[in-house]
């Protein structure tokens, strides 16, 4: 059995950090993680030369712009790396037969609903954040070589989140 490759961007971040301490565990599967010193996601020809040398049966993007309030105002950048980046991750996965797992985020939300968003959900994004969140995945849900997974407060050991936030208080 061919062990698949698997891409994750964002390794630095809480997903890509937690990935990578579960990768040990799966001998069946090889990993490269990278972050953007290793590898720009926004540029189109580092992600040329990147998969020209790497291939890869998966990417899992958990890169993202996430600092919500910044995006206010940081909407250039917000925008290359929630919407952009994704679309180009994705020009990458169908030129090299790979599949693309995006995580995105419940921001694509309006958080009125008093009961779980489904897939099926209309999206009504409040933010700058949410909105370059939607915009990437539209931007990607044309293909069948994609999937999109929306999460909303991950926690771990690492890095700031919920629970760390109400053990503070």
């Amino acid at each position: 059995m061919k062990v698949k490759q698997i891409l994750i961007t964002g390794a630095n971040g809480q997903l890509g950090t937690a990935i990578n301490r579960l990768s040990k565990k799966d001998k069946n599967l090889s990993f490269i993680f990278t972050d953007v010193d290793e590898l720009d996601i926004t540029s189109s020809e580092a992600l040329d030369n990147f998969f020209d040398k790497n291939p890869v049966d998966y990417i899992v993007n958990c890169a993202a712009y996430t600092a919500v309030d910044k995006a206010e105002t940081d909407m250039e950048m917000a925008y290359l790396l929630n919407a952009m980046a994704p679309l180009n991750l994705l020009k990458q996965a169908e030129q090299h037969d790979a599949k693309l797992i995006h995580i995105s985020t419940d921001y694509v939300f309006d958080g009125t609903s008093y009961s779980p968003y489904v897939e099926s959900d209309t999206p009504n994004p409040q933010s700058r954040y949410g909105l370059t969140k939607l915009q990437g995945e539209t931007n990607i849900s044309y293909s069948p070589n994609m999937m999109i997974i929306r999460t909303s407060w991950l926690y771990s050991a690492i890095g700031n989140n919920f629970v760390k936030t109400v053990l503070r208080l």
